[in-house]
């Protein structure tokens, strides 16, 4: 066998050496070319170190170190494929091919070392070749996997070869490991193994184009590679416990250690044909070692410029329809959660959902919130067992030909369910389908939720200018009520004078015409604008103050000239009415509230000043301008001053108030005059 085992190894050196001949004489300087060459120029190295070996039978560690250089130079040609670089040296510094050539040269230097602790014991190089086979295995899966059909057309052949050696060696060492020994046989046969696979190297060679492959590594390449690396490492543990089990077993451990690794085969087995563990490894690969499927800023972009385009009748249209299309579906509704037991349509767009199938919803609603998943019905009827605890009427479900069911969240409060109807070739949800449906299912809820909030802010600011306009209605009538009640006061004393009758009719026709104006604002629900007209300032002052001396104090009047301005004349009364009759109910009865009015060509200055209470100025700067907050209690709307304000601000005015707790107020009212 020796004899056999050195024609062996000395014909694939020769084969190899041909081979390498062959390529120098292409004449091919790419990198993948040149590395061929280096590998090639290895493995003859080997074969002749084994050759020598046989013959003089120094020890086989030499043989071992120029294997492992061989599966490093064969291994580095995989990789090379892709990488774009120019140079070997840009080769050999790249990613991978580095992180590769020190993972290798760490389990070179830790083998070596626990070799010669141990006596020269080879367990641990028989196990670190099994690993090193089992990578090349791994690198070529992933290779032939992730290269389109030309290319597989090409490389082919160089799996074939370098699998079929990486096979026979990780057997080889495999066995040595668990009977602490090389078969000679099998070691005797890698020189003809080799030399074997020496013309599919050479056809790949050949059909590679300029010396170069260039591959993409896929998802399942990665998956399927992680199954050959994961079912290799678990048969490498396996070994490992035979042969410790052998070891201690004495006489029953061989047979217990074969046992052993059949139930571990078995055991390895079942749990790489079960999906579950399938589905979870694939999504864990998927998730942490590619980009995602969708690119979701581009998607969160497309989804906010079709909320701002599309048109529709209701905000829940447009999501439904939005959740359809991306889908590719043929119907939908959206259902709303009323409380536990109770769920409203929405809308809903060829799809009837009717009170039959409220039951289903609150079955699927309570799966929704306590598992938070997207509830495919196909996948459902086929697999229930991927849906714990979810119970359904499947023959409901399919005769309205409902495919998906999507919770909508709030935040993590549950808002309801997109129920979509499709067609019978729906294709099933991937996670990443199963993601971007949730993060578009929350954009639509907060979405739902935003316009809802606005049209329960536009009822809102509805009543708000409703109670509002009341209030100032209520105010005009105050007013009128005001005018009334000065007749009444006036009318026992003065009836029998002309001049009384004369206001009186003035009086009520004033009170007629904000009347008039009161009803007329109630028939159209706003205020109505007042024109403005030319007004004697003085004049109307002095109106105001008789209107207000029914009550004590009374209103002393200082006024330095006539004033004509163009104004609200009926509003300014009103004004005027509110600020005196405040000082008034701020004064004591025994106190004064005096009105100046100076005028000259450009301002009209108006102050009303009391020696009543007073006014803090924290008060003043927080809630005597605010509306609809007074200290009067249910006798005043807060909206007098506020009033007051906002007219003076309205003509270029301006209003200053200046007050002290115990010593009085003033306000100073100034108003532009403009060319009549």
């Amino acid at each position: 066998m020796q004899t056999v085992g050195f024609f062996g190894y000395s014909l694939g050196a020769v084969a190899f050496f041909v081979f390498s001949l062959l390529l120098v004489a292409a004449r091919n300087h790419t990198v993948i070319a040149r590395w061929i060459l280096f590998s090639t120029l290895t493995t003859v190295v080997a074969n002749l170190v084994a050759a020598v070996q046989v013959k003089s039978g120094f020890s086989l560690q030499w043989v071992m170190l120029a294997d492992a250089v061989k599966i490093a130079s064969w291994s580095v040609l995989i990789l090379s494929c892709n990488v774009e670089v120019k140079t070997i040296r840009e080769l050999l510094f790249s990613f991978h091919v580095r992180q590769y050539l020190g993972i290798w040269s760490v389990l070179m230097l830790v083998c070596a070392v626990a070799n010669n602790w141990l006596n020269y014991s080879y367990e641990y190089l028989f196990l670190l070749f099994v690993l090193l086979n089992l990578w090349v295995l791994v690198l070529l899966e992933q290779l032939y996997r992730s290269a389109d059909l030309q290319v597989r057309w090409a490389i082919w052949p160089l799996v074939i070869a370098l699998a079929s050696m990486a096979i026979f060696d990780f057997v080889l060492y495999a066995q040595a490991t668990m009977v602490e020994g090389i078969d000679f046989d099998f070691w005797y046969s890698r020189g003809f193994i080799s030399t074997m696979m020496m013309p599919l190297l050479l056809v790949t060679t050949r059909r590679i184009n300029n010396g170069a492959v260039r591959v993409f590594v896929s998802r399942n390449v990665v998956f399927y590679s992680s199954i050959l690396m994961i079912a290799g490492l678990y048969l490498l543990m396996m070994a490992f416990a035979g042969y410790v089990i052998n070891y201690i077993g004495g006489e029953w451990g061989t047979l217990i250690s074969i046992i052993f690794l059949i139930l571990g085969g078995v055991v390895l087995a079942v749990l790489l044909i079960t999906e579950s563990l399938r589905r979870k490894l694939k999504v864990f690969i998927a998730k942490n070692f590619f980009a995602n499927k969708y690119e979701y800023r581009d998607e969160w972009l497309n989804l906010i410029e079709t909320l701002e385009t599309t048109s529709a009748e209701s905000h829940y249209q447009m999501a439904t329809r939005i959740m359809i299309s991306k889908l590719n579906l043929d119907g939908g509704a959206i259902v709303k959660r009323v409380t536990d037991l109770q769920f409203k349509v929405e809308y809903a767009e060829g799809l009837t959902l009717d009170d039959n199938f409220n039951q289903q919803m609150v079955l699927l609603s309570q799966y929704c919130q306590s598992q938070g998943w997207i509830v495919d019905i196909q996948e459902y009827v086929n697999s229930p067992g991927l849906y714990p605890e979810l119970s359904l009427d499947v023959e409901i479900w399919l005769e309205k030909k409902i495919a998906l069911v999507v919770p909508i969240f709030i935040g993590r409060a549950f808002y309801g369910m997109f129920i979509l109807s499709g067609h019978e070739d729906v294709k099933p949800l991937n996670w990443e389908d199963r993601d971007l449906m949730f993060a578009i299912s929350k954009q639509l809820g907060n979405f739902l939720s935003l316009h809802e909030a606005n049209d329960k802010l536009a009822e809102s600011k509805q009543f708000d200018a409703f109670n509002r306009m009341s209030a100032f209605l209520v105010h005009d009538l105050k007013n009128v009520q005001a005018q009334l009640t000065l007749i009444t006061t006036n009318a026992q004393k003065h009836r029998d004078n002309p001049a009384f009758i004369d206001d009186v009719f003035e009086t009520v026709e004033s009170a007629s015409e904000r009347l008039s104006k009161v009803l007329s604002q109630l028939r159209n629900k706003q205020l109505v604008q007042s024109q403005s007209k030319v007004v004697d300032i003085a004049g109307l002052i002095d109106k105001v103050v008789q209107q207000c001396n029914v009550r004590e104090p009374r209103v002393q009047v200082e006024q330095s000239r006539e004033c004509l301005m163009p104004l609200d004349g009926e509003t300014f009364f009103s004004i005027l009415n509110h600020l005196i009759q405040n000082a008034q109910e701020a004064t004591k009865s025994d106190g004064w509230v005096k009105v100046s009015l100076e005028a000259d060509d450009k301002q009209a200055k108006i102050t009303i000043s009391d020696n009543g209470t007073g006014m803090s100025e924290e008060f003043i700067n927080k809630r005597l301008f605010k509306p609809f907050d007074t200290t009067k209690g249910n006798a005043g709307m807060g909206i007098g001053v506020f009033e007051a304000r906002q007219f003076i601000h309205s003509i270029a005015g301006k209003i200053d108030v200046a007050s002290e707790e115990g010593r009085g107020t003033e306000f100073c009212l100034t108003l532009p005059i403009k060319s009549l």
